[in-house]
């Protein structure tokens, strides 16, 4: 699959497919996404695999009710917990380096962009799952203090076939020379 094509096609999916993912397709995806941009390459992303079914279901339960990916959560094959390590990215010799502090979010979303596409190009689905308890996520997942819970990513083959929302028109959004 074309990267164009990858970028064009790929959408959100909230519906999977029974069939387990294999190790090998999740490995070579992670493999295509660790040569994703960071901030002086420190590449703070961590990626915690979750196929056991009771913590899917705890995880499912921080999601708020009426999440549309609390179901999500708890049905797909694997859920991918998305994390970035603390004071890294953005910091240089220990001291943060832009009035934006600490750039592990953007890092971590880099990763995760190239991810999706990367699951998208070998027939994988997921969706970005943001609105969940991060503190009670991080106790179930055993995450320590230095490391920073971003996201939860259901993946697995998809039983969905959305269509497209709506897009801005890049003239809409581009600003040539000035804001």
């Amino acid at each position: 699959m074309d990267v164009i094509d990858a970028i064009k096609t790929r959408r959100s999916i909230r519906k999977f497919k029974s069939d387990p993912v294999k190790r090998e397709l999740l490995e070579e995806a992670l493999e295509s996404a660790r040569y994703s941009p960071s901030w002086a390459n420190t590449q703070v992303w961590e990626i915690i695999v979750v196929e056991d079914q009771k913590i899917k279901e705890a995880l499912s339960e921080t999601l708020p009710p009426g999440n549309p990916s609390k179901n999500s959560v708890k049905e797909a094959p694997v859920v991918l917990a998305a994390c970035g390590k603390k004071g890294a990215s953005g910091f240089y010799k220990g001291a943060q380096s832009t009035v934006l502090g600490d750039w592990l979010m953007f890092d971590v979303a880099l990763f995760l962009s190239t991810l999706n596409l990367a699951l998208h190009a070998k027939g994988l689905g997921m969706v970005h799952v943001g609105l969940f308890d991060i503190p009670e996520a991080s106790e179930i997942l055993g995450i320590p203090d230095s490391v920073q819970l971003v996201e939860l990513l259901p993946v697995g083959f998809p039983d969905q076939a959305p269509s497209a929302p709506k897009r801005r028109e890049s003239s809409e959004f581009t600003h040539w020379g000035r804001y």
